[in-house]
């Protein structure tokens, strides 16, 4: 199954709000605190741009149109006019950098965005399965802080694709994950409490940790990029197969 995803910053977040809809405007202005508002239109310009590239909807036409509205599990829904986009989609944003993952409607589909920094032994105890914790402990200092970022990151896209969040107690995911990715993305699996399980991708670049998975398995990531000859969204030519150029 394919997977698209695109990732913006907030430096390239549009100044005015005319590419947003009037929905969208309601939210907006309920929402006060200045780090709050940036976070939730840098979220948002990276969604449409995503459902604008995997649709094929020209952005600089369209992109009102294309409305990201909270379902009723506060999980994004994008629309197109009044209507549910026909493609299930995925955000998360950290430091002033956002990510949105599109897959298939019918797709349980999650991802996350992570900073490689230093995370604390309590913190892993709080967090992490005892299986978890071995695979950490094991892990070299050298290897330790990204392995802890990309378990975390796969743990919250499988939150995520559950349509849960962090409401549910992390605990009951467990994440399989080799240590050493790098720019390349490497496969790894999460397994429910309950018995699911979800197939997904992770790749560190440049301080952060990415993680897209879904159900049914997806294939390689594609990367949506801007092409200039063009006013629609394009997959990213790579040199290397499963790597982010």
């Amino acid at each position: 199954m394919q997977v698209c995803w695109l990732e913006q910053t907030v430096e390239e977040v549009p100044g005015d709000d005319t590419w947003l809809g009037a929905r969208e405007i309601q939210t907006l202005n309920k929402l006060h605190v200045p780090k709050r508002r940036a976070d939730w239109r840098l979220g948002r310009w990276t969604a449409k741009l995503g459902l604008c590239g995997y649709l094929n909807i020209a952005p600089a036409r369209e992109i009102a149109r294309v409305q990201i509205l909270a379902a009723e599990s506060g999980a994004p829904q994008g629309y197109i006019g009044d209507n549910p986009a026909k493609a299930a989609i995925s955000l998360s944003h950290r430091d002033g950098r956002a990510i949105c993952a599109v897959a298939p409607a019918d797709a349980a589909l999650g991802c996350d965005l992570e900073k490689i920094e230093p995370r604390s032994e309590v913190f892993v105890a709080d967090y992490f399965t005892a299986n978890e914790q071995s695979l950490i402990a094991r892990a070299s200092s050298i290897e330790r802080t990204k392995l802890v970022a990309a378990m975390w990151s796969a743990k919250e896209s499988v939150l995520k694709a559950l349509r849960v969040g962090l409401r549910a107690d992390t605990r009951t995911v467990e994440v399989s994950i080799t240590a050493g990715g790098g720019i390349q993305w490497q496969p790894f699996q999460g397994r429910c409490r309950d018995g699911q399980c979800f197939s997904g991708w992770w790749q560190a670049q440049g301080g952060f940790v990415r993680t897209i998975l879904t159900r049914p398995a997806p294939d390689l990531p594609v990367e949506l990029a801007l092409d200039v000859k063009s006013p629609f969204l394009v997959p990213r030519v790579t040199s290397l197969p499963g790597v982010i150029g």
